[in-house]
């Protein structure tokens, strides 16, 4: 039997066994006897019994280890510019002061902070400084307007919050301190205390705001007058973080975390799913205010005593389409995890990797994607100017890691464009019918997961299990839903299609968007694209396709239709009507790079709609709705 084969046959037949052997990776101060705790099912809970710190084992246990001086963070910014570089003694130092300085204002295991920094070292170590006093972290991505941060403050209730002066973006600088006392205004239980960070080259500081309704002070001279905290222990079921799902309306969904499971699955994950080793230079190009951020920048890596990069910067533009080529060049990268929307990006700026000749690249041996569907055809052109493995991945907020991946450290197999390869142990994957009947191999259907979800993933909504339920448990007794559509092939290769509201229905006929994305992306004069379900008096609805063209390219944009008409057709076929294709500058995403495809479908049904939180670039909406007609 292969090592995958095993490895997923105990995970679901003797989860006891094989995560109790999994949590041996991990230093605990009361260690666990038993690894699942189904009294509260379909709630569980994780090594209930255990106790630990995740801050010391993403730190104090490899200085103890004798590896003090191996580099732990560097931190890269193309934005300012700057570098700097942390061993583990040196981040070490600096969160267990940190943590001092949160000790010092009272903050106690259990209260809430809420972190609302741009891609700075400072917002790890608070990340990691709450961690070591207990205090439960929710990050909000740096720059979300002032309601939107007042809405995460009202459901988390946090005691305190640690902000920067502002973020940087390609030509503009983001003020944060204004939107912070804004919500704070706006908030029905806001914090009593404010931490600033005073970033140099950006205006503002806490001395301007002693006047508010919090207590405001500056970050570097509260650390010049704190000493160390010690760790706390705390329960392996305890929450380490809330972190609120993008895009949401109304009452925001505080996904939760807890300590012990996350701790384990983490660390199972970088040695078996992305083959790292203590001492690999890793790389996520992401932000720590999305899951990936928290998972890939700051915990994963430091928990298994590797390095880890932090880049404030973008794919293309700061300064070119190289960018990504060079902090891979110079610092020795050994795997980078990305969107596919940041690999399309230098593919539409530099569709021949003109940009990657100038830089050494060997040491890469895998780029792994995740965020949204990986489509074939920018697999199929990472893969040949990269000459390396191209690995997609599936996972959610929720889960926290990966549900289906190819496991490039216990088994690699041979990678299939378009699916994310195989369930991970501890994932049951099935796929079923609007009934909840499991569906032969190749038939698309809702995704689920039996339940229990292993290890790492979410424990529930803060304070809201009836949400928790009702999201995710109720639809399919005994499954997780997971919210997406795909099929398992006759090989057991998963393949995700999209979010199950992605599915249209043309005159009868369920049809997936993502399907016929994936063909009209093949184009050779496709950068990339979006395919949605419109309003169609006579069929219901009907698919219509947005495409954003690669530099360079010149084509008619009727004799383009034609051809992607044609192509889906012979792919898919004429019961997909797809007619309708539209060349736009660019498409609407969120920030962490997922496309607005329910808000571009309000724009061409001219329906109201609300410009997201989460959008990277409303000005893109607005050129939309101009180009649709208003």
């Amino acid at each position: 039997m292969s090592s995958y084969a095993e490895a997923f046959r105990q995970s679901v037949e003797d989860p006891e066994t094989f995560w109790l052997d999994a949590a041996r990776g991990v230093d605990w101060v009361n260690a666990p006897t038993r690894a699942l705790d189904g009294s509260e099912a379909p709630s569980f809970r994780w090594f209930p019994d255990g106790t630990l710190n995740t801050s010391v084992n993403a730190l104090d246990r490899h200085v103890q280890a004798g590896h003090g001086d191996r580099t732990a963070l560097i931190w890269d910014s193309a934005m300012v510019p700057a570098k700097r570089t942390y061993t583990y003694s040196e981040l070490l130092d600096e969160v267990a002061v940190f943590a001092g300085v949160l000790r010092d204002q009272g903050i106690v295991a259990g209260d809430r902070v809420i972190v609302y920094m741009p891609m700075i070292p400072e917002a790890a170590i608070a990340m990691l400084a709450c961690a070591r006093i207990g205090a439960v972290h929710s990050v909000v991505f740096g720059g979300f307007a002032a309601k939107e941060l007042a809405t995460r403050i009202d459901d988390a209730q946090p005691a305190l919050l640690v902000t920067a002066s502002g973020g940087l973006e390609p030509g503009r600088t983001v003020e944060y301190l204004p939107m912070v006392e804004q919500a704070i205004g706006l908030s029905q239980t806001p914090p009593h205390t404010v931490i600033v960070k005073d970033r140099e080259s950006i205006p503002g500081s806490a001395a301007d705001y002693k006047t508010s309704s919090a207590a405001w002070f500056d970050w570097d001279e509260l650390v010049a007058d704190a000493g160390p905290a010690d760790p706390v222990p705390v329960a392996a079921t305890d929450p380490l973080y809330i972190l609120y799902t993008s895009g949401t309306t109304g009452k925001p969904k505080g996904v939760v975390r807890d300590n012990g499971g996350h701790a384990v699955a983490l660390t199972w994950s970088m040695r078996n799913i992305y083959d790292i080793s203590p001492g690999d230079v890793w790389w996520t190009a992401s932000d720590v205010g999305w899951v990936v951020g928290h998972s890939y920048i700051v915990y994963g890596p430091l928990l298994v005593g590797a390095t880890t990069v932090m880049y404030e910067g973008k794919p293309v533009g700061t300064p070119d389409a190289g960018a990504f080529w060079r902090i891979i060049s110079e610092y020795g990268v050994r795997a980078l995890f990305t969107a596919p929307t940041a690999i399309r990006a230098v593919r539409k700026a530099d569709p021949n990797a003109e940009e990657l000749k100038k830089y050494d690249i060997s040491s890469l041996q895998t780029l792994f994607a995740a965020g949204e569907r990986l489509d074939p055809d920018t697999y199929e052109w990472a893969t040949a100017v990269l000459d390396r493995p191209v690995v997609d991945h599936w996972w959610q907020t929720e889960t926290g890691w990966a549900i289906a991946a190819n496991l490039r450290g216990l088994e690699p197999m041979p990678l299939k464009a378009g699916s994310p390869t195989v369930p991970v142990p501890g994932y049951r994957v099935e796929i079923v019918d609007g009934e909840g009947k499991r569906v032969e191999a190749g038939t698309e259907g809702n995704i689920v997961i039996a339940l229990p979800l292993p290890p790492g993933t979410l424990t529930g909504l803060w304070r809201d299990e009836d949400r928790y339920r009702r999201s995710y448990l109720d639809t399919f007794p005994g499954y997780y839903l997971t919210g997406d559509s795909g099929y398992i092939d006759e090989d057991g290769y998963v393949f995700v299609l999209g979010r199950s509201d992605d599915v249209i229905n043309v005159a009868g006929h369920r049809l997936s968007t993502g399907s016929m994305e994936a063909v009209v992306a093949s184009h050779p004069a496709v950068a990339e694209c979006a395919v949605i379900g419109i309003r169609d008096e006579l069929k219901g609805q009907r698919p219509s396709g947005y495409v954003v063209l690669k530099a360079g390219v010149d084509i008619d944009p009727e004799k383009l239709r034609q051809e992607l008409v044609t192509m889906v057709r012979e792919q898919i076929g004429a019961v997909a009507t797809f007619r309708d294709v539209t060349v736009v500058q660019a498409l609407p995403k969120t920030r962490s790079g997922k496309i607005l495809r329910k808000t571009m479908r309000q724009i061409a049904d001219h329906e109201q709609y609300t410009v997201p939180s989460t959008i990277e670039d409303p000005a893109v909406l607005e050129a939309l709705e101009r180009q649709l007609g208003g």
